[in-house]
């Protein structure tokens, strides 16, 4: 099942994604926080890249789009009737503006989400104080008030200096399933220092351990009331109390009596008897899995700018934090979705743990950066759903959105972009740059123009051949949607050619169409491109269940 689509995820789940075939959705969209966000990007040295490119505007409008969904929401026969009257109570609390507008287009995509969700499956919504109490909302009313979990608090920063108010270091995660019978795999904590310091007073060749109680409080009749050795529990007012961990570790059947578990027991070196007479079994530390993990996640760091996880996406979360609900919440094979996947993390996790995945954005640059990821830490090549297949598709990409055409281009070179949404001509005639590693600390670099227009001529070579000039480029690469002409093949072959240090002649502006690229023709180039920061390499995928991490 493994893909990733490239689109709007209303219409990518509509139109790709099963009822009931999901196992698991974490999804980590925009917060309205009225803010860009910006990629970083390496420098031609290696170095983490001071130039930044908009990866997306976390700002909602109130809009034809937010109407239409809203109407939808609230008129449509296939909404239920408790959405329908929240999301039209929200809004007219709200008024139709730029909060209301994400909690309208949140609620449609969420009320998708449930549809695709399995009935054993589980959604983790991660959002901050912006609006995370209007998507409770939502959610309540969407997947049921009884199927909300927890509200996990996942502290992100050790301190935020936010001026006239608390820091503001922490993240929420709404934790909802489809139902109450659902995949859980507990996992825990480490116990602290000071707990096992002060709990596990003895050990022996075994190891740590902590003596406790055999009895419970309040007499029964039968076997456990009944006297063992020396020792009769209900002149006390208790009762025998075996723990069933301790009968299966040394393989005692429930059906063998209690009398003689205990002599079981004691024969197995697990029975200490104190000063006064009343018996305690061992419990050894290397038996504890541990503290079960909590909903105040304090454990996982951020990915810091020092982090060789850091692929320089503005909202990238750390791997262990994917991996700890993916774990939790699905088994090896089972299919987990990110409709907003950004930069991929989800993914990346999912594929190490051994699940299937899909995972869906809206640009270009994130689904560009998710492939290179896979490629760099699994040796994997995915097919992206809703990429252009064909020069049609191409041209109505360009039509549609001519800053998504241009991304969608470079990726074809390996090429990294340069700028945002600028008026024209501020790229100075760059739209997307390479570096090719020569050494440890230099690389060649090279600049690449997009052009999706019809009037090309060979003056738009020339001046491409003016701007490698300036910028002191090692070569170029010029990507045109329409066919050049052989005067432009001319103009470029005036450039001359780059000799390698690996002692190979590649010219020094290679004209490629989109025809061209698209049937698989590569453009020539020094060594493999350095894009975007690169994944560290995965060994092996692996499934698990519960596992231990360290609260700290």
């Amino acid at each position: 099942m493994n893909r990733l689509y490239y689109g709007d995820n209303l219409e990518v789940m509509r139109k790709h994604i099963p009822d009931g075939s999901v196992d698991l959705i974490y999804l980590d969209p925009p917060f309205n926080s009225k803010a860009d966000y910006n990629v970083l990007f390496r420098e031609r040295s290696g170095e983490q890249s001071v130039s930044q490119i908009k990866a997306f505007t976390d700002f909602w409008h109130w809009d034809l789009s937010a109407s239409t969904a809203y109407h939808e929401l609230v008129h449509g026969n296939h909404t239920p009737a408790n959405v329908s009257t929240a999301i039209e109570a929200i809004v007219k609390i709200l008024g139709q503006n730029d909060m209301s507008a994400y909690i309208v287009m949140m609620s449609i995509r969420l009320l998708e989400m449930k549809r695709v969700l399995k009935v054993t499956g589980s959604i983790y919504l991660h959002c901050d104080p912006t609006a995370s109490h209007y998507l409770k909302v939502v959610l309540d009313q969407i997947f049921g008030v009884e199927n909300f979990r927890n509200e996990i608090t996942w502290q992100r920063t050790s301190a935020h200096n936010d001026p006239k108010k608390y820091g503001n270091v922490a993240d929420i995660l709404l934790f909802y399933t489809k139902s109450d019978d659902y995949t859980w795999n507990v996992q825990y904590t480490s116990y602290s220092e000071k707990y096992i310091e002060n709990s596990f007073t003895y050990e022996d060749e075994r190891g740590k351990y902590q003596l406790q109680h055999l009895t419970g409080p309040g007499k029964t009749e039968g076997e456990s009331g009944k006297a063992w050795k020396n020792y009769n529990p209900s002149d006390r007012g208790r009762h025998w109390g075996i723990p069933s961990l301790l009968r299966r570790e040394l393989k005692i059947p429930d059906e063998v009596g209690i009398i003689e578990a205990l002599e079981l027991m004691e024969k197995a070196g697990r029975i200490v008897w104190s000063k006064n007479g009343v018996p305690r079994w061992k419990e050894y530390l290397a038996d504890m899995p541990g503290v079960p993990l909590q909903n105040i996640w304090t454990d996982i760091p951020p990915v810091s700018s020092q982090s060789n996880e850091r692929l320089g996406y503005p909202t990238q979360k750390p791997l262990a934090l994917l991996e700890r609900i993916i774990v939790a919440s699905s088994n090896k094979d089972d299919l987990v979705l990110d409709p907003f996947c950004g930069c991929g993390t989800a993914i990346h996790a999912a594929q190490k743990l051994g699940r299937q995945w899909i995972g869906i954005d809206i640009t270009h640059l994130a689904i560009n950066l998710v492939k290179n990821r896979l490629q760099d830490a699994f040796k994997i090549k995915v097919e992206v759903e809703g990429e252009p297949e064909d020069l049609e598709g191409a041209r109505a990409l360009m039509e549609m959105d001519p800053f998504q055409f241009q991304w969608w281009a470079l990726s074809l070179v390996g090429a990294r972009p340069v700028g945002g949404e600028k008026k024209k001509g501020s790229d100075r005639g760059i739209d997307g740059v390479i570096y090719n590693p020569k050494g440890k600390t230099e690389s060649y670099y090279g600049i690449v123009q997009v052009k999706g227009g019809h009037n090309i001529k060979s003056g738009d070579v020339r001046d491409f051949r003016g701007t490698i000039e300036r910028e002191k480029a090692d070569y170029g690469i010029f990507i045109t949607l329409e066919e050049p002409t052989d005067e432009m093949r001319r103009e470029a072959l005036t450039a001359g050619f780059l000799r390698t240090v690996w002692g190979e002649n590649m010219q020094r502006i290679q004209i490629l169409t989109i025809r061209e690229l698209m049937d698989g023709k590569k453009a020539e180039m020094p060594s493999r491109p350095e894009v975007f920061e690169k994944a560290p390499k995965e060994g092996t995928s692996r499934g698990g269940k519960g596992r231990n991490t360290t609260l700290g």
